[in-house]
């Protein structure tokens, strides 16, 4: 293994200052949107992404009390919407981490969806993560929602490289990507119609790179999964595909143990890991710097199935 890399000693080669940069549009993307809209949320899945969202919005409207702690309560809730086949331990982090800061968690149960008849499965066994979109929408439509702050960045996948900051989406919760709306010298237009909503993306500017760099300096806590740790695995189409109850081995597999980590979090079905022996942030950082494929195309097989699956996705109301 490699010897430790301290932050210290990457940071001036990357610029600290772009990271203070990128801070500050995020905070004023998250300002913004509270600002325009009556009643937003903050959508909280226990991963990375939404973790350093929520860091930023925790230093965009509470009072900070040093080693990053802060006071107060944020002014809209939480959202997540749970297929039942997340990793165990990022609803265990979820859910403790709430607690911890005493925010408002709102869960969409796909559950709940499938109960009501607006989800049907082919198999019990089928990926649930493209009908999440239904239940979201059915959350959004409960707590009537008008706006949604999330985690996504431009460089994870094609169809989100697409996407504005302020993403309008119409009375059927459906993004036009051919219709969106200009963003000139950061003015945002945010007026929607009755029924419709808007998605906010306050890190669409940032990478994988600048992820890691901002939880390895503001010192994020964040699910076990995406350090190094050891997972029984198996090899197929490409990917390691973890063994779990819904991820079972198929014929003529060999399962094997490998030093693995995430480098994002899903539904299990379709979230694969790589192989890291990566344990710490920093480490995390310098093994960042030699990838050459994102983060969804070295780890999701629903992002394999076409080209343009995830502008499919994104269309029907998908984050």
């Amino acid at each position: 293994m490699n010897a430790p890399v301290s932050v210290e000693k990457l940071l001036p080669e990357l610029d600290r200052r772009h990271l203070d940069w990128l801070e500050e549009e995020a905070i004023f993307i998250l300002r913004e949107t509270v600002a325009a809209f009556e009643r937003p949320a903050l959508l909280f899945s226990g991963g990375k992404d939404s973790c350093v969202v929520l860091r930023l919005a925790e230093k965009a409207f509470k009072n900070s009390l040093g080693n990053g702690e802060f006071k107060g309560r944020l002014p809209f809730p939480l959202l997540h919407v749970d297929t039942g086949h997340n990793f165990p331990e990022v609803i265990e982090f979820r859910d403790r981490r709430v607690a911890e800061m005493g925010e408002r968690l709102v869960v969409g149960h796909l559950e709940d969806s499938i109960k009501r008849g607006t989800i049907r499965l082919s198999h019990p066994l089928e990926s649930r993560n493209g009908h999440q979109t239904v239940t979201l929408l059915e959350a959004i439509e409960e707590h009537r929602f008008d706006v949604l702050m999330g985690g996504a960045r431009r460089d994870e996948e094609k169809a989100r490289a697409k996407e504005r900051i302020f993403s309008h989406r119409d009375s059927f919760g459906q993004w036009q990507p051919k219709e969106q709306r200009p963003e000139l010298w950061t003015l945002f237009n945010t007026r929607i119609k009755p029924g419709e909503h808007m998605r906010a993306f306050p890190i669409s500017n940032w990478t994988e790179l600048d992820v890691w760099l901002y939880i390895a300096r503001e010192n994020i806590p964040l699910p076990n999964l995406y350090y190094a740790h050891d997972r029984q695995v198996v090899r197929r189409k490409g990917l390691m595909v973890p063994v779990t109850d819904v991820t079972p081995v198929q014929a003529g597999e060999t399962v094997e143990t490998a030093q693995v980590r995430f480098r994002t979090v899903g539904d299990m079905t379709c979230t694969c890991p790589v192989e890291s022996p990566a344990a710490t942030p920093a480490e995390i950082v310098a093994e960042t710097l030699t990838v050459t494929i994102s983060e969804r195309g070295a780890t999701r097989m629903d992002d394999r199935t076409s080209d343009a699956s995830m502008e499919r996705r994104k269309k029907e109301g998908y984050f």
